[in-house]
């Protein structure tokens, strides 16, 4: 090793030159809490190394946004149902649930007089 090294004709920047981007891709930086990450991880390693973590949050961030995850109200319903079917067979005989009545605004407590 030198004592001394001459970096007068050095330029500042880059020693290689940058990877092009993947055709439709964007590199960004984000943060995310480390239990979902973590989770990601799993789900790579579990996939044999067939998908990356990457291209799992990407999967379920786009399925997010196409609508493909089921909402909440609907998965609710949907338990609510099972729940009652199981109820109606195990109790044998069905169970009415109460109507809902429609009123309009102003229609409580009044009553229709037949002439």
């Amino acid at each position: 090793m030198k004592d001394k090294y001459d970096f007068s004709k050095g330029k500042r920047g880059r020693v290689l030159p940058p990877e092009p981007e993947p055709e439709g891709k964007t590199r960004i930086t984000i943060r995310l809490d480390h239990d979902i990450v973590d989770r990601f991880f799993r789900m790579a390693e579990e996939s044999g190394g067939t998908a990356g973590y990457q291209t799992l949050i990407n999967a379920a961030l786009r399925e997010y946004l196409d609508g493909k995850v089921p909402k909440f109200e609907e998965t609710l319903r949907r338990i609510i149902r099972e729940e009652l079917k199981s109820r109606r067979r195990l109790s044998g005989d069905s169970v009415k649930l109460p109507r809902r009545r429609n009123l309009t605004p102003g229609a409580a407590g009044r009553t229709s007089k037949s002439a």
